[in-house]
């Protein structure tokens, strides 16, 4: 027989059998493709690491965004309660993209009779009995537009509540930039949207001028409407800004203050240089003064004589602030001002004679930015500024606006978590609009350990840091959603962006990572994204390789459910050899590493710490004690540092009812 025909018998029986047994491969293949993995370990459907962000976290070597650089010229009139500018906006296309329109944000338009949040009139948000009206407190009045012009030409520009697509004759082609030029007014409501408004002559000013939108690498351009609770992503840039205001008025801004001799008297500019090498509050103005234009405000020269300023005159504020991603201002015309510094950085106050709670704020103010530089990441500018008025509390680079709150811890965390937000997300420059807990949750995990420090050896700074899960009980109910849900869809925003990410930030801290390790990744994270736009893959990439540790299941237990914990003492089995098993159980639907607490039978006590790989096979984990060290009882989270929803199976032997 041939060595061709051995071959190919060989390959009709080879042949034949796949035949039989190839239907029940086929269901068993596809039986197994139906599977899916249901393990709490298994890894998170995250984008693609590529170019521009890299599978360790960080920005890849072609990583990108765009560049905005703003150059404003506006006039504050208080008689007419009217804003009125002129810009110019040149906008550098660092994308490989092509852009055939741009979009921009008017937010002015907040409170225009047809905005969204002017047709919903929605009930303010309540925080611990604090109310943020993110209505328009029936005030109509949006943005008038008097020109828009790219390259010099009128624009085809289209207005759809508070943003607006600028349609480009040329295509602005990638490493091209193009100048955008707006002229524009509108009436200053009350309190706009909790952020910006006025009270009497006093006024804080912010989203007052029309502003680009961020086009990134992510979800290209993000023109997420502003309706009030979600707040702002924005791209970074230089500012340069002159502010026409009246001449009685004193002016706080974002950026440095480049005209100081024409604005401020001599005694108010040798303050300031004293001020800033000193670590207590020095009087810029003082309370006698305040108010008094004699005595606050800068003579000038009329017809070839030295007089004091025209009270009907005006005085030009001009401010450049470098790589920032926005600029707010304040003006009023009886502040006192109150001013130290830190390393060179000069932290300011000014309030109203009547603010009774502020003679702390600068120290305040000074120890927060003090704990979050030493802490986490230098404070990168030159000055550190809040200003007391009506708003409940906001954020803009350098500069903060804050209320004269009822006590004294109040008026401390106001501050300091303002301030906070410098670092998230003036300098971290997450996409607040749809991620807040990387903005309100990541500050309100760093003011808890400024607070505690600031009030430490009191009943209040050595029980603040439990504060968020001495909260878990009333807010995680059955209506609770998760983290990653869009924050104009929140029901509950006091929890899901402010103090549930607090508390998984510090249970990842404390009982996951260990505080060292913890530290020194969430500073890899800050340094790898100071002034760029990071996503929520992005941090849980940085934290798991800066870390050694895959974090998967955390992120999905804390961040996309709402899954409870429940650990438990199922049982302790005593064994042969004189030792004992501990049956552990997890009866919910949270992961969370263990602590033990076992008493043996010769009455002394062990703590046990076992780690999140206790629970590969599942519950119950088996705790092996060593040959002869019987348990005579055994119980689990004895510190209750956990946000357990049972505690009646967290120990064994169970108590005995009554």
């Amino acid at each position: 027989m041939s060595m061709m025909n051995v071959i190919s018998r060989e390959c009709i029986g080879t042949l034949a059998a796949m035949l039989i047994f190839a239907p029940a491969a086929i269901a068993q293949t596809q039986s197994l493709q139906q599977v899916a993995d249901s393990s709490p370990f298994r890894p998170l459907d995250l984008p693609t690491p590529n170019e521009f962000r890299s599978a360790s976290g960080r920005p890849g070597p072609k990583y990108w965004q765009q560049r905005v650089d703003y150059k404003i010229s506006a006039t504050l009139d208080p008689a007419r309660n009217e804003l009125r500018g002129r810009e110019t906006i040149h906008y550098i296309n660092h994308s490989p993209d092509t852009l055939a329109y741009l979009w921009m944000f008017v937010e002015q338009n907040l409170c225009a009779p047809t905005s969204v949040t002017n047709q919903l009139n929605q009930p303010p948000l309540v925080f611990l009995g604090t109310a943020f009206d993110f209505s328009c407190q029936g005030f109509n009045g949006g943005l008038h537009l008097d020109a828009l012009r790219v390259g010099g030409v009128a624009a085809k520009h289209t207005i759809y509540g508070t943003t607006m697509r600028v349609d480009l004759r040329t295509p602005l082609a990638p490493g091209s930039a193009v100048d955008i030029n707006a002229a524009w007014h509108f009436n200053v409501p009350p309190q706009g949207g909790g952020r910006m408004g006025h009270d009497g002559p006093l006024y804080e000013i912010a989203q007052w001028y029309p502003r680009m939108a961020v086009y990134d690498d992510v979800h290209g351009w993000n023109h997420e409407p502003y309706i009030g609770a979600g707040e702002f992503y924005l791209e970074y840039g230089d500012f340069d800004v002159s502010l026409i205001v009246p001449a009685s008025y004193i002016v706080a801004a974002t950026g440095e203050l480049l005209n100081p001799e024409q604005v401020l008297t001599p005694m108010q500019r040798a303050r300031l240089a004293a001020a800033r090498k000193s670590d207590t509050a020095i009087a810029i103005i003082r309370a006698n003064e305040a108010g008094n234009m004699d005595l606050t405000r800068p003579r000038i020269y009329a017809q070839g004589e030295l007089s004091a300023l025209n009270p009907e005159a005006s005085l030009v504020w001009h401010f450049a602030a470098k790589n920032v991603r926005d600029l707010a201002f304040a003006g009023g015309p009886n502040f006192r001002w109150d001013a130290s510094g830190y390393n060179g950085i000069l932290i300011e106050d000014l309030y109203r004679p009547s603010a009774d709670k502020w003679p702390e704020v600068n120290r305040i103010g000074r120890e927060a930015i003090k704990y979050y530089s030493e802490q986490w990441y230098p404070y990168p500018w030159s000055h550190a500024t809040t200003v007391e008025g009506p708003i409940e509390g906001m954020e803009y680079p350098m500069l903060t606006f804050t209320p004269n709150s009822p006590t004294r811890e109040d008026q401390q965390w106001v501050i300091a978590h303002e301030f906070g937000h410098e670092w998230f997300p003036m300098i971290v420059g997450s996409n607040e609009r749809l991620y807040p807990w990387m903005d309100e949750g990541f500050n309100t995990f760093i003011d808890l350990g400024n607070a505690a420090q600031y009030f430490r050896g009191t009943a209040y700074g050595d029980t603040i840091e439990v504060h968020p899960l001495h909260l878990y009980a009333e807010h995680a109910t059955p209506g609770e959603q998760p983290l990653i849900t869009n924050p104009t869809q929140v029901r509950d925003l006091f929890w899901v962006g402010y103090q549930k990410p607090a508390l998984m930030m510090q249970m990842l801290r404390y009982e996951v990572l260990g505080k060292e390790r913890f530290d020194q990744a969430f500073r890899e994270y800050i340094k790898a994204w100071a002034f760029k736009h990071p996503t929520p893959a992005d941090f849980f990439r940085v934290m798991r390789d800066q870390s050694g540790m895959d974090l998967d299941w955390f992120w999905r237990g804390w961040i996309y459910s709402t899954a409870r914990l429940d650990q438990s003492i199922d049982s302790v089995v005593p064994r042969p050899d004189g030792g004992s098993n501990v049956y552990v159980g997890n009866h919910g639907t949270m992961l969370m590493p263990a602590e033990l607490t076992l008493t043996l039978a010769d009455g002394t006590k062990r703590t046990v710490k076992l780690p999140i790989e206790m629970w590969n096979l599942g519950s119950p984990f088996i705790y092996r004690s060593p040959a002869g060290e019987r348990v005579t009882r055994a119980e689990v989270d004895a510190r209750h540092t956990l946000p357990d929803t049972d505690r009646g199976n967290n120990v064994w032997p169970r108590a005995r009812s009554k």
